[in-house]
């Protein structure tokens, strides 16, 4: 099973959302306030499925999810004008208040398609993504998720892989 990061503004929902989850034998990882640390917390778990309850303070949940998308499945669950507003493609999404079984069960399900997703970058590959990362956050003062995103949405529009666009930037300088 993945690890779970719960992220709400209020302390009483990622409470109320933990108690579910551990109730229905899932563990949490991590409960998060803000979309800063939903950041650091998912590149301390690796691959992790994200539970946001609602909007954060600090940033949009479609910037959040093109942010984390490598590394975490993402659920949102929020009133339906919050769901509407969010197109990330990779965004799962549930319409609250729900109820518990209705969580546990999108839980169970993301849990389910994760193990039969094909894997991801390992060893050299990730290795070379990284340092690409490195060199642009250092080169153009980007922050991590920025480097990741540039490094992706090029990979993306270009038809490469990120690993064969990161060992042409590492090429070029």
């Amino acid at each position: 099973m993945k690890r779970i990061v719960i992220a709400a503004s209020a302390e009483t929902s990622r409470e109320q959302l933990t108690k579910i989850l551990n109730g229905a034998g899932f563990q949490v990882f991590r409960s998060c306030a803000s979309g800063g640390e939903v950041r650091r917390a998912v590149n301390q778990a690796g691959d992790c499925l994200v539970i946001l309850f609602g909007a954060l303070p600090d940033c949009l949940v479609d910037e959040l999810a093109w942010d984390i998308q490598q590394d975490a499945q993402i659920l949102l669950l929020a009133r339906p004008e919050l769901l509407v507003r969010c197109e990330h493609p990779r965004l799962f999404k549930l319409e609250a208040p729900c109820p518990g079984s209705a969580l546990t069960a999108a839980v169970e399900m993301l849990s389910q398609m994760q193990r039969m997703q094909m894997p991801r970058r390992e060893g050299q590959d990730k290795e070379t993504v990284e340092k690409a990362k490195r060199l642009l956050m250092e080169q153009q003062g980007l922050t991590e998720p920025e480097a990741h995103r540039a490094i992706q949405q090029y990979a993306m529009r270009h038809g490469l892989k990120m690993a064969d666009y990161a060992k042409q930037i590492l090429e070029t300088s």
